[in-house]
């Protein structure tokens, strides 16, 4: 799941940035609302984590322009301002959800991820697909029983085929869904991390590759 977080307090931004990635969150940061438009209109994400009192564009300017795009980003507002009167003005702007600070750190990722499900269509809690079940809650998988070390950004990888459910997914498709801004999209991290994914998979190969097209599950 990708992720905009949007905080002009620096040292939140990157407590909440880092440990969002540590949940397995492909996550892009702004620091006011004028870098935060800029992003939104050059990327698709599933959630913005938007604080609402931000220099050079308000964060209420942010939300109204997020939710005027693409009708499926979702907008968590997190912000001090958090009276009734607070929560019922952001989301009658069109936010899907609240969070005022403080917060529990846990109940954050618990919102992102359930914003993240209605952003997209239900899956099920737990992928399958021929011997390999994923986790989603737990973030395990295993494969035949037995238990496999993935990194975050293999996780993410198997979890964007699985969900796929047997179609083609593209190498665009996987950097922005399972990367950030940061990643060059003119390298071969896709493919270099799809190799490390193959091999602790094991036999017999799960994930195949379709030429000039991309990759699905066998």
């Amino acid at each position: 799941m990708r992720v905009l977080v949007v905080e002009d307090s620096i040292e939140l931004l990157e407590i909440v940035a880092q440990g969002l990635r540590d949940h397995g969150f492909a996550v892009d940061i702004a620091p006011d609302g004028a870098n935060a438009l800029e992003q939104t209109a050059v990327n698709r994400y599933d959630v913005v984590v938007l604080d609402r009192d931000l220099p050079q564009v308000h964060g209420d300017d942010v939300c109204r322009a997020v939710v005027a795009g693409d009708g499926q980003t979702k907008v968590l507002m997190l912000t001090a301002a958090g009276t009734i009167d607070d929560r019922v003005s952001g989301l009658n702007l069109g936010a899907d959800d609240y969070l005022p600070k403080p917060f529990a750190f846990a109940e954050l990722v618990a919102r992102i991820q359930a914003l993240g499900r209605r952003a997209h269509p239900a899956l099920p809690p737990v992928l399958t697909h021929a011997d390999v079940a994923l986790d989603t809650a737990r973030r395990t998988v295993t494969r035949g029983g037995r238990p496999l070390a993935l990194t975050g950004k293999e996780f993410g990888m198997l979890q964007v085929l699985l969900g796929a459910r047997g179609a083609v997914v593209t190498s665009e498709e996987l950097l922005e869904k399972v990367w950030d801004a940061h990643a060059d999209p003119f390298t071969n991290t896709v493919r270099t991390t799809l190799s490390r994914l193959r091999r602790k998979l094991g036999t017999p190969e799960l994930i195949e590759t379709i030429t000039g097209a991309g990759y699905r599950l066998r």
